[in-house]
């Protein structure tokens, strides 16, 4: 098990949610971090709160922008792209921009960060992808978000080869309760996340604390690679 005590945590996406638990366990382990995202004041609020964690405003959707966030970082040993979002819509009536940036976050998003990040890796590092359930079961009227998930996942293992000795997993959270939904779904959040409960096995949805210690795991887990770690409560199974 490798420790994170003195390691350099890099965490895209990390303002809230999945992202911001990973960022605070990261800490809690002693690893130096660095929090990415394009929502600077959420960064500076998390910064006056979380020690001596390192902050960097970027969309890593744009690739400039994501090249001068990594431009000054010192070497690094574990990345984490928590970024992407739930985009719905039929696909014969809902909007292309919303389509392409379901696509371009985590898909091209990885891409960008890979291709920053890796030059200051260490060959022992990780890299961690956020894939989803929709890979798996795919909601009617998410058909992006779908392909979006299942993409991240391939990438994963694809780049586990061709970066290798640099292990590449992917993490698939089910409905996890984070801020996210809080604008998607309103007030109606809680009827809706009561519902799917009752479809899971385990009767409850994910924390976003939770979701993190998986990606921990994948840090610190020396030979895996290419894998891809369902936290969904067996929500798949269903």
């Amino acid at each position: 098990m490798i420790s994170l005590s003195n390691q350099h945590v890099v965490i895209v996406g990390g303002s809230s949610g999945i992202g911001l638990a990973t960022g605070t366990l990261a800490k809690q382990l002693g690893a130096d971090v660095t929090l990415i995202s394009r929502d600077a004041a959420k960064l500076k609020q998390i910064a006056s709160q979380l020690d001596s964690v390192r902050i960097a405003i970027a969309d890593f959707a744009d690739e400039a922008a994501t090249d001068a966030a990594f431009a000054n970082l010192p070497p690094i040993h574990h990345v984490y792209v928590a970024a992407g979002s739930f985009v719905g819509g039929n696909i014969l009536e809902g909007k292309m921009a919303d389509f392409r940036r379901a696509i371009d976050t985590r898909i091209w998003g990885s891409v960008h960060v890979v291709r920053a990040a890796v030059p200051k890796m260490s060959a022992t590092g990780s890299l961690t992808f956020t894939g989803g359930l929709s890979t798996d079961r795919p909601v009617k009227g998410a058909w992006a978000t779908a392909v979006a998930t299942a993409a991240a996942e391939q990438l994963a293992r694809a780049l586990a080869l061709e970066l290798a000795p640099l292990r590449v997993n992917a993490i698939a959270p089910g409905w996890t309760d984070t801020p996210m939904w809080n604008d998607i779904l309103g007030a109606e959040k809680q009827a809706i996340f009561g519902g799917v409960a009752t479809q899971v096995p385990m009767k409850r949805l994910s924390l976003a604390t939770e979701v993190a210690q998986a990606v921990i795991f994948l840090m610190q887990s020396a030979t895996v690679t290419g894998e891809v770690l369902h936290v969904d409560g067996g929500h798949r199974l269903v």
